[in-house]
C-alpha cells in the first residue's frame, strides 16, 4: 500500500494522473453548470468528440493551434446553445435531446474525417496542431515540486483554475444566483423575473464551450491526431463525476482526480502483463462503485429524514 502512494510522488505518474484527469474535469466542470441549472447535458459525449475534431480540421488548416482551440470553444458553445434551443424551443426531453446530440455527433464526426481526409479511421493525414506545455518560472528548478508542478499542458492548468473560478461564480456572482435560483425552483425562480429559458441557454452554451475545450484537449494535447469515437465514454464518465462532486465544483474536482487515478492504475498494471480487458474496467468499476455509495447514502438519509 505504501508503494502504492509512493509510485504518485514519481513525476511521471503524477504528470499520468493529470493528463488523464484534464479532460473529465473540464467536460465534468461544464455538466455542472448546466446541471445546477436544472438541465443536465447529456449530450456532453458528444459535444466532446465534435471538439476534438473542429480543434484538428482548424488547426491544420491555419497552421495554428491556438485557433483550432477557439473554434472548438466557440463548436462546442453552439452545440450547447442547440440543445437549449430543442429543449426549451421545441419542448423536446433533455435525455432525449442529449441522446440524440451523441449519436449525431458520432456520425457527423465520421463524416467530416473521412470528407477532410479520404479515412474514416484517424486524421493520421493531415498536420494538426499541438497546444504547448507551460513551465512555470522559477518553479521548474525547485527539487521536488519542480517536476511535479510545472511543464505540463496548457489546459491542464486552464481545467484546474477553473475550478476556484466556477465555484466562485456559482457562489458569488449575480449569474449564479440565476443558475442556482432556476435549478432549484423554476416558479420562485420565474417569480422573481429570472427567466428560465434564458439562464439555460446560458448555462447550456458555457457547458458546451467546457466541453469543446475538453474535446481540444483530446486532440490537440493527450495525443496530435483524432480518431473516431475517440472520446471513448469520457463524456458519460464525466457526468459520473460530476454526481460524484455532489453539486460543488471542487467536489467534481476530487471526483475527477480519483477517477484519474483509477484510469492510471489501469494503464500502469497493463504494463505488469495483467489482462488489458480487465485492467480496462477499472475506469467504469469506480465511478459505478461510487455512486452506488452515493445513492445508498442519500437514501439512507432520506429515510432518516422521514
Amino acid at each position: 500500500m505504501i508503494e502504492f502512494f509512493s509510485a504518485f510522488a514519481d513525476p511521471a505518474v503524477f504528470a499520468t494522473v493529470l493528463r488523464v484527469m484534464t479532460p473529465l474535469l473540464l467536460a465534468a466542470l461544464g455538466v455542472l453548470i448546466s446541471d445546477r441549472a436544472g438541465v443536465l447535458n447529456i449530450g456532453m459525449e458528444g459535444i466532446m468528440l465534435s471538439g476534438a475534431l473542429i480543434g484538428v480540421l482548424v488547426s491544420a488548416a491555419t497552421a495554428n493551434p491556438f485557433l483550432g482551440l477557439l473554434a472548438a470553444l466557440v463548436g462546442g458553445g453552439l452545440l450547447g446553445a442547440l440543445m437549449a434551443f430543442f429543449i426549451n424551443g421545441l419542448g423536446t426531453q433533455f435525455i432525449i435531446t442529449g441522446i440524440a446530440l451523441n449519436m449525431a455527433a458520432l456520425a457527423a464526426t465520421t463524416l467530416g474525417l473521412f470528407l477532410a481526409t479520404g479515412d474514416k479511421g484517424m486524421s493520421g493525414a493531415l498536420k494538426s496542431g499541438v497546444l504547448p506545455n507551460i513551465d512555470i518560472p522559477l518553479l521548474g528548478g525547485v527539487p521536488v515540486l519542480g517536476p511535479l508542478l510545472s511543464g505540463h499542458h496548457m489546459l491542464t492548468y486552464i481545467a484546474i483554475l477553473a475550478v476556484p473560478a466556477v465555484a466562485v461564480m456559482l457562489a458569488r456572482t449575480p449569474f449564479g444566483l440565476h443558475i442556482r435560483a432556476v435549478g432549484s425552483d423554476p416558479k420562485a425562480a420565474a417569480a422573481a423575473g429570472i427567466s428560465r429559458n434564458r439562464v439555460q441557454l446560458y448555462a447550456l452554451t458555457l457547458s458546451g464551450v467546457f466541453g469543446g475545450v475538453a474535446g481540444a484537449y483530446l486532440s490537440m494535447g493527450y495525443v496530435s491526431w483524432f480518431a473516431q469515437n475517440m472520446t471513448a465514454g469520457r463524456g458519460f464518465i464525466a457526468l459520473a463525476a460530476e454526481v460524484m462532486g455532489m453539486g460543488t465544483a471542487w467536489g467534481t474536482f476530487a471526483a475527477a482526480a480519483v477517477l484519474g487515478i483509477a484510469e492510471t492504475v489501469t494503464i500502469t498494471m497493463q504494463t505488469k502483463g495483467l489482462p488489458s480487458e480487465l485492467m480496462q474496467m477499472i475506469p467504469y468499476i469506480v465511478p459505478a462503485v461510487m455512486l452506488t455509495v452515493y445513492a445508498a447514502r442519500r437514501q439512507a438519509k432520506a429515510r432518516k429524514i422521514s
